[in-house]
């Protein structure tokens, strides 16, 4: 049972920094902003969050201003998409590979050294309950936060006013607007928020899972966020449902390293293809409208997206 509960702790764990990319872009893609920074948002956040630590000595301001670049990126998206009327994948494309190459030169100084670790909150009593009580109540933040912010974000996207506003206007911004929307705020606001939450996922990965910095520390898992965003069909349960599943399948090729050993080096990364095969099927079964696909696959993977998502808004002003 140990081995159990070890292994569970680990895929949670693990999935923390993906859970918040995956909800941080459902948000924004909900409102109808593309954020293709993902992949260099994710990079650079990771560097900022761990580099800020190392000179504050804090991980907790470093995740602070892992969030504040993150938001700063989304919302520089979506104001040059409101100025300039320009492709918000191109934006994002062209980002991405900024980023990438800021990372790189930046972090230089921030290679393999040392730094303060996030603290481990322990609820007595509690944190002795079996497999739950190991990863809620004696974990970091982070871990804890991932685990609380799933249902918080299905409650608010689903269940709230300002939820239902937030999807009218990546529906259908001219009907959002004709109600007294405010449409541009709005993308801005919760692109942000998106961009925020992303930028804490990179934090997550220096100061949790991958600690410390190197080049290329976070490399492809913003693909991999963009890909089970689309696996999850908009919907912040089902994406993390794909992102706990993408850390369970890296957990297993971890343990499979040990008994192929000829395949050490190719086992880690069968995840990433895998997860891409993985969405080009459900794509596949969304443009046949779900023909041929039982009934109990299409209400688990199938869904819809934004009908508005990329789509420039022109208001005549």
């Amino acid at each position: 049972m140990e081995t159990y509960e070890a292994t569970f702790i680990t895929i949670i764990t693990m999935s923390s920094p993906l859970i918040f990319a995956v909800i941080g872009e459902t948000i924004s893609e909900r409102v109808g902003i593309v954020n293709l920074s993902m992949e260099g948002t994710l990079l650079i956040t990771a560097l900022a969050g761990f580099a800020t630590t190392i000179i504050t000595n804090s991980p907790y301001i470093g995740i602070l201003a892992s969030g504040l670049l993150g938001g700063s990126i989304a919302a520089f998206i979506v104001l040059v998409n409101f100025k300039f009327y320009l492709n918000q994948i191109a934006i994002g494309f062209i980002l991405t590979i900024l980023l990438w190459k800021l990372s790189s030169y930046l972090g230089q100084s921030y290679v393999r050294i040392p730094g303060p670790y996030l603290d481990i909150i322990t609820i007595p009593y509690l944190s002795e309950i079996p497999f739950i009580g190991p990863v809620i109540f004696d974990n970091n933040i982070i871990t804890i936060s991932s685990i609380f912010l799933i249902p918080m974000s299905w409650y608010f996207l689903f269940k709230t006013q300002l939820g239902i506003n937030l999807r009218s206007v990546g529906e259908n911004p001219e009907s959002a607007d004709a109600r007294g929307i405010n449409v541009r705020k709005t993308r801005l606001l919760y692109a942000m928020l998106g961009g925020i939450l992303i930028g804490i996922g990179g934090a997550a990965f220096s100061l949790h899972v991958k600690y410390g910095w190197s080049e290329g520390h976070t490399i492809n898992y913003g693909w991999i966020a963009l890909a089970i965003v689309i696996f999850g069909g908009w919907n912040p349960i089902r994406g993390s449902l794909g992102v706990y599943g993408f850390g369970a399948l890296q957990v297993l090729a971890l343990k499979l390293q040990s008994v192929t050993i000829g395949f050490s080096q190719i086992l880690p990364l069968i995840p990433f293809p895998l997860m891409i095969l993985t969405l080009v099927l459900i794509q596949s079964a969304n443009k046949n409208s779900g023909l041929g696909v039982p009934r109990i696959i299409r209400i688990l993977i199938l869904g819809n997206q934004p009908q508005a998502l990329g789509i420039t808004y022109k208001k005549d002003v």
